[in-house]
């Protein structure tokens, strides 16, 4: 498993915009597997599950990603996992660093 967490600053639907094209784009195998949104009042929350296959474990990985915003403050949780081959030890975790990996890049220009 591999985590990015952080506080962001900046529009809370061009961030979700980013994320989504980060995935989708860092992949031919990347889909959106399901959403949830939530809004009231100032806060709001995306929650986004993306897969995709991840050819250095030869096994699909999947990414979710959490965005919660006040105002211009936006914090995004994105947890990549399902990487690991052995069935004891988690084994080649490549792929979930990879693809989390494609997700943080594009966020840099946002992070505080």
């Amino acid at each position: 498993m591999a985590k990015y967490e952080g506080n962001l600053r900046g529009d809370f639907n061009e961030i979700l915009r980013t994320v989504n094209n980060a995935v989708m784009g860092g992949s031919a195998s990347a889909t959106l597997e399901d959403s949830s949104d939530f809004n009231n009042g100032t806060v709001r929350c995306a929650v986004r599950v993306y897969e995709r296959y991840s050819w250095s474990g030869g096994n699909r990985v999947s990414l979710n990603v959490t965005l919660i915003s006040s105002s211009d403050d936006v914090f995004i949780s994105a947890i990549a996992s399902g990487g690991s081959q052995a069935v004891l030890f988690k084994v080649n975790t490549l792929g979930e660093e990879a693809f989390l990996e494609t997700l943080s890049s594009a966020l840099r220009k946002y992070e505080v």
